[in-house]
């Protein structure tokens, strides 16, 4: 008889899939010791974006939650999800960076790391798996899973292959869209299984629908490891209900043993987790939509996707930008969509339908993974479109860390300078994240406030445009129709709204990153005048037209609006 164990992402994955990440760690040690008592495989509550949530918009110290959380939970391992040489960031990191976080995690309580590459390029994954590995901890090399011309069983094996001869303890198949059906659930579980001697572990999200399906001819196929949610954060772009996984696997070959009336238990205290979040839980990312299977977005990025758009004010173009994530994702070389291909993948979708005029923005991430600082895509990459990004040059062939020298000193030097270092976690914090990591660090942050439950999109009523009119006893009916306007509202201390006369205006809602021209420089026209960090990602904002930039209106760090003016060349 073969036991299913199951691993609950209600702390890490759960959350990030269906309210963005904004979990409080005061929520979750009130039931971290049930959650200890129920026999699960492992806890998954770190890494992800947890990190940057925690110090962009909760004001706490991630480092403090996993000690927090260790205290607490005395039987059960703690899991991370580590981006292999990302780490918790959307970029690469030096090695002897990636070394340091994964000792600290170790050493701070992570005992399950879950490695993966957005490429699945093993390269990136070597230096913390082997760093890992060093510690004692146990490491779960993982499998992006994705659907493509180019992504078939046989290649997967081989990847796992490799990914056992890293010593790695055993192997997940990261679904991160719901994607997979159970017959090639069943395909790829039977070769896995019949390829290497490792365990298997399959995550999905029930974005599609299909996963419950997926999960059980996984157990049918040999599968050792399920990831569940506990069932009011499960669902939607989040995984299968873990007490409804536990209770449909009773009396099979593949019973968990664990016990439902104690997570029943901890359901009722999710419920009222779930009551208190209300406001972030968006009804698009919380439903089943077939359209994945068109659009193939994963459950974590659908929330975050409905966020940022929503930050534009630019909701409504929502299907929009579904439709062209796609045609992005094949240009690019079919990457899969996960953490950080799926911003960079989602971000670009973002600029070409806001714009106007595809490929007219470009993320710095886009050109950097064009040059292959990401590492080698899995597919050919258009080349018109890549001529239009970065003209004639050559991408790299070699591991994108190796053309990267030791980082970790200088940001220790730095940050001490700065006075912003108290501990030695802090170094990394500032490393990974030295744009917004200085203000949290020197306790200028503040917690976001957890918004009031809103409608559902579609419960919104529309604004009227027809009245009927009283005037006198005598009843008019009365059509009011909307009519263009434009304002300019300067702003002492911030950007005018609106068009200004020479103003280089921001194209989305973000924070100035980095401002490359002062007052008094002449710049030419498509000039890098300035940096937006807006979606998590780098934007270059160029200057409309040649001259002398008469006044800058933001400093760096500032937030700016979509049609803000940020300065003004004359």
């Amino acid at each position: 008889m073969k036991k299913i164990k199951i691993i609950e992402t209600a702390y890490r994955d759960a959350h990030q899939s269906l309210l963005a990440t904004r979990m409080r760690t005061r929520d979750m040690l009130p039931i971290a010791e049930k959650m200890d008592k129920v026999g699960f495989f492992s806890l998954e509550a770190w890494g992800g974006a947890t990190f940057d949530t925690c110090i962009r918009y909760l004001n706490e110290d991630p480092w403090e939650r996993l000690v927090e959380l260790k205290e607490a939970v005395k039987k059960t391992p703690i899991q991370m999800l580590l981006r292999g040489q990302n780490l918790v960031g959307y970029k690469h990191y030096p090695d002897d960076v990636v070394r340091a976080f994964v000792e600290k995690s170790y050493e701070n309580g992570v005992d399950v790391f879950r490695i993966f590459d957005a490429l699945n390029d093993i390269r990136n994954m070597e230096s913390s798996i082997k760093a890992a590995k060093e510690q004692g901890a146990y490491v779960q090399g993982t499998i992006s899973y994705t659907i493509s011309p180019f992504h078939t069983v046989k290649k997967y094996v081989e990847f796992a292959k490799r990914l056992e001869e890293l010593e790695c303890d055993s192997i997940t198949i990261k679904d991160m869209a719901g994607l997979i059906s159970p017959q090639d659930t069943y395909e790829l579980i039977t070769a896995l299984k019949e390829e290497t001697d490792l365990m298997i572990n399959l995550h999905c999200h029930c974005t599609s629908g299909m996963t419950p399906m997926s999960y059980y001819a996984a157990c049918q196929a040999g599968v050792d490891l399920l990831d569940t949610a506990i069932s009011p954060l499960a669902w939607g772009a989040s995984q299968p209900p873990t007490e409804s996984t536990v209770a449909a696997l009773r009396g099979t070959p593949y019973d968990t043993g664990l016990d439902l009336k104690l997570l029943s238990e901890i359901k009722r205290y999710f419920e009222e987790i779930r009551e208190k979040y209300l406001g972030i839980l968006d009804p698009i990312s919380e439903r089943i939509d077939t359209d994945v299977l068109l659009y193939q977005i994963p459950g974590g990025m659908l929330s975050n996707l409905v966020s940022q758009l929503k930050q534009q004010d630019a909701l409504d173009r929502y299907e929009d930008v579904l439709k062209e994530m796609p045609h992005v994702r094949r240009e690019l070389g079919y990457p899969p969509l996960v953490t950080p291909t799926s911003q960079i993948v989602g971000t670009q979708a973002v600029l070409n339908v806001l714009s106007g005029e595809r490929y007219k923005h470009v993320t710095k991430e886009v050109k950097d993974y064009l040059k292959g600082f990401y590492g080698k895509p899995p597919a050919p990459i258009d080349q018109e479109i890549s001529r239009k990004i970065i003209g004639d040059e050559k991408p790299i062939e070699c591991r994108p860390a190796d053309l990267m020298e030791p980082e970790l000193e200088n940001f220790k030097a730095k940050g001490k300078e700065m006075g912003i270092i108290h501990k030695e976690e802090d170094v990394l914090t500032y490393a990974i994240y030295p744009a917004i990591a200085p203000k949290f660090l020197r306790g200028e942050c503040e917690e976001e406030k957890l918004k009031a439950p809103t409608a559902a999109l579609s419960e919104v009523p529309p604004i009227p445009t027809a009245y009927s009119v009283n005037v006198d006893g005598e009843t008019f009916d009365v059509k009011v129709i909307p009519t263009g306007y434009m304002e300019i509202e300067a702003v002492e201390g911030g950007a005018p709204k609106g068009p200004v006369e020479g103003g280089v205006t921001c194209s989305m809602q973000g924070m100035i990153l980095k401002l490359k021209v002062n007052e008094g420089d002449h710049v030419n026209e498509g000039d890098v005048v300035a940096v937006l960090e807006a979606m998590k990602m780098e934007n270059d904002i160029h200057a409309p037209t040649s001259g002398r930039v008469e006044e800058i209106f933001v400093d760096e760090g500032d937030t700016a609006g979509a049609g803000d003016t940020l300065m003004i060349i004359k």
